[in-house]
């Protein structure tokens, strides 16, 4: 048995649903922004499963900047929680509001 496109789009969805049950079931900052990474690399594997079976390279370099962007993201999304919880002692969805201006 070979493995197809539809394992990995079946993987990816997979992912993708876990990642988002754990953003919309979730209250603490860290388990959302966990599952937001993993809802990002689940299209990420179907970008890369896209570009493989297609033969075309352009799906492997939008990864390729992608993850750079969510490299990015990970340095100011975790220097906000940093800041909230300095404040707050806590890291619960519910705390944002306190940074309001």
């Amino acid at each position: 048995m070979s493995v197809g496109l539809e394992h990995y789009l079946i993987v990816s969805a997979a992912l993708f649903s876990l990642g988002l049950l754990g953003v919309i079931m979730r209250r603490n900052l860290l388990v959302i922004y966990m599952s937001l990474e993993l809802m990002l690399n689940a299209a990420n594997l179907a970008l890369v499963a896209f570009s493989r079976f297609n033969n075309n390279l352009d799906g492997q370099l939008m990864v390729f900047f992608i993850i750079t962007v969510a490299a990015a993201e990970v340095a100011v999304g975790l220097a906000l929680i940093v800041a909230l919880y300095r404040k707050r002692q806590s890291a619960h969805v519910e705390d944002l509001v306190s940074m309001k201006l």
